[in-house]
């Protein structure tokens, strides 16, 4: 196996096979090979299409060596959350009691991804239902964080392994999905990059839903050009899903190197800062600073609500459409569901239909709100998380390490998260850039000139080297 192959970023190993020095016939094997070394330990996948991955691979190296090459992606391997249907394949969306559930249908961004090229590699461990942020499944297994050998730490949730499999060097990028931080909590605390897609960007149609009014599909990589690259192929209207009809694509790639200067970036209030570590408010102090010098016009953020109260809100309307979705399998208590997922879900049992419409309204007079609370300020800065990963014997079921990333979902926003530096023991730290709804490129851009000039997202995991 060639290291290179394993490490290399998307966009390079694109560069690669356009130059005709690498193959996919090679680039597959480095990955099912890292995968059969490294997942009994970090049990990112459910499930691996090893057969199928090889015939696609030698097909699409065919298809490159006669000049038929579909795209610059064709021939690379990507991992699919368990959430994401495929025609025929088993998708379990994290639960025990969905082990045997086949998909009948293929999803969009699936469909997208194997139009460019792609290869799908296998499916990833998700929280049940996609409803936690911990990471942690009762039934089906928690993935293990690759930046601790020996302690089992939070991978971060619901995309877990999603998160663990990019962080591991398994496959160079991993769709997830974030309703209420499930890809930027995965990409923090596994030290990748993750990009919170604008409600509409990228079609939900064949994604199992946990809240269809905040779900959003989303791209794990190790760059931020490699988020950009993927949101590329995975965004563009559906009519499956008439949300993707109001958004025109966006061209992140024209503006990636424009750089900082000039911008209007805001930091999150002192208040926010209110049980945070020490080391996350480090990092993300040294952060602001850093783009300060690199130009940026770093201002104050007044909001007229704390982001807790966002979220609060935010994971009602959750729980309410969740127990409507899945009201037949926790009601029933011989189904084997998760015991922090039940309650979850039972909790929108007792919110009435009259209550559920009121949030849906004071929402969009919060969107309103925030939007002219903002409207000269290009991107707000926060940090992702509260705290590093934890070890699992720590983690609060009844809490979620969410308090940063649900009022993203709640205002219908994007959101990038970016390493920003590690803890003394060597946990990543992460950095959370977001933006309008609808305007991801800016938040590539800020995120891209960010790692132009660090470099945290180099690091490997001692589990992946």
């Amino acid at each position: 196996m060639s290291t290179d192959h394993a490490q290399a970023s998307l966009h390079a190993l694109a560069a690669g096979l356009k130059a005709r020095s690498i193959s996919p016939v090679e680039i597959v094997g480095s990955c099912l090979e890292r995968i059969a070394n490294l997942n009994p330990k970090l049990h990112a996948f459910v499930e691996v299409y090893e057969a199928e991955a090889r015939l696609a691979a030698e097909a699409a190296d065919k298809a490159i060596r006669s000049g038929h090459a579909v795209g610059p992606l064709h021939g690379i391997p990507i991992a699919l959350k368990d959430l994401v249907e495929l025609e025929g394949r088993v998708a379990t969306g994290g639960s025990a009691a969905w082990r045997h559930r086949r998909s009948t249908r293929t999803a969009t961004l699936a469909q997208k991804l194997i139009s460019a090229g792609m290869i799908i590699i296998g499916k990833t461990h998700t929280v049940e239902f996609a409803f936690g942020g911990w990471g942690t499944n009762q039934h089906l297994g928690t993935p293990w964080n690759p930046w601790d050998v020996e302690t089992h730490r939070t991978p971060g949730g619901s995309s877990s392994g999603s998160g663990v499999a990019v962080a591991a060097r398994m496959v160079p990028c991993a769709v997830g999905t974030d309703t209420g931080g499930s890809v930027r909590v995965p990409a923090s605390w596994c030290g990748i990059t993750g990009l919170k897609t604008t409600i509409g960007r990228v079609s939900t149609y064949g994604v199992l839903p946990l809240s269809p009014t905040l779900d959003t599909p989303g791209a794990l990589t190790r760059t931020v050009e490699d988020a950009a690259v993927l949101l590329q192929v995975m965004q563009g209207a559906d009519p499956r899903d008439p949300r993707t009809l109001s958004l025109r694509d966006v061209e992140p790639m024209s503006t990636l190197r424009r750089g900082v200067k000039g911008l209007r970036l805001a930091r999150m209030a002192d208040a926010e800062r209110t049980g945070v570590t020490a080391e996350v408010l480090t990092a993300y102090d040294r952060s602001v600073e850093q783009l300060a010098g690199m130009g940026a016009d770093i201002v104050d953020l007044p909001l007229p609500r704390s982001f807790h109260d966002y979220g609060r809100t935010m994971g009602r309307i959750v729980s309410a459409e969740a127990y409507a979705l899945l009201n037949h399998l926790v009601d029933n208590n011989e189904e084997p569901i998760d015991e922090a997922v039940r309650p979850r879900v039972l909790f929108g049992a007792a919110i009435s239909s009259r209550e559920y419409l009121e949030m849906l309204a004071e929402r969009e007079h919060l969107k309103l709100e925030f939007a002219a609370s903002i409207a000269n300020i290009d991107a707000v800065l926060a940090p992702v998380t509260m705290t590093p990963a934890i070890p699992l014997p720590m983690v609060d079921q009844n809490a979620a390490p969410l308090v940063f990333t649900r009022w993203v979902n709640f205002l219908d926003l994007c959101g990038l998260a970016v390493p920003n530096g590690f803890t003394p023991s060597g946990l990543p730290l992460s950095l959370q850039i977001v933006c309008r709804g609808g305007d991801e490129a800016m938040a590539l851009r800020i995120g891209w000139a960010w790692q132009s000039a660090t470099d945290w997202h180099e690091h490997v995991p001692p589990l992946a080297q």
